[in-house]
């Protein structure tokens, strides 16, 4: 049996290696302990916090059985309430017929208005009058791919309809005045999926496009 020494500069520890024949040899810089440090830098990934204070945000009902009074607006009101717990504020919601021009025009108006976190509920389907998506995507100057993931996938491990959602998530400008916007479906499961991913990520977003730190 051949016995290998590998000398790793990663720690002051000592270890006794057995050698066949009953000898011994200590080995010095590497770590005599496999649950202690690896690395005399440790990484520290940066914590999730909360707001420092209240932001303002918007949220937009699309659904045209909604506007034509066929069907009251639930998601909307839930949107709202969900955000709150977040410290992202909705006075109230705007509710919007499908299509890209009316969509588009409340997200514009939201952002106007000074709203920092936009989140549309309805229209990411496939249906021809889902076009909350294409009325979105020229908004946003950089899209946050990630987060989209990571809201299907939490959507997914619930009901496989999740991955009929084409929501998009992304920021209007990559400075201070940036805001989030993000669609997602019309459904209350859909929008409560969708402010679980985002509500805690917020706070960072919003830093970094103030110019914070990763």
């Amino acid at each position: 049996m051949r016995v290998v020494y590998l000398r790793l500069p990663v720690g002051s520890g000592r270890v006794t290696a057995e050698i066949p024949g009953g000898s011994r040899r200590v080995l010095s810089g590497v770590c005599a302990d496999y649950g202690g440090p690896m690395s005399e830098t440790p990484i520290v990934q940066k914590g999730l916090v909360p707001l420092a204070e209240p932001v303002k945000g918007a949220v937009v009902t699309v659904s045209d059985r909604c506007v034509s009074g066929e069907r009251e607006d639930l998601s909307g009101p839930l949107a709202q309430r969900l955000l709150a717990e977040y410290d992202v504020l909705v006075e109230k919601v705007d509710l919007v017929p499908d299509g890209v021009e009316p969509v588009r025009e409340a997200i514009s108006r939201a952002v106007a208005d000074g709203a920092r976190v936009v989140l549309t509920t309805g229209g990411t389907g496939v249906t021809p009058r889902d076009l909350t998506p294409e009325a979105t995507a020229p908004l946003l100057a950089t899209r946050l791919e990630g987060i989209e993931a990571q809201i299907r996938a939490h959507g997914l491990s619930k009901t496989p309809l999740a991955g009929l959602s084409r929501g998009l998530v992304g920021v209007t400008s990559r400075g201070d005045d940036g805001a989030l916007i993000v669609n997602a479906p019309g459904s209350r499961g859909g929008v409560k999926d969708t402010v679980a991913v985002i509500g805690p990520l917020v706070p960072h977003v919003l830093e970094q496009l103030g110019g914070g730190d990763h």
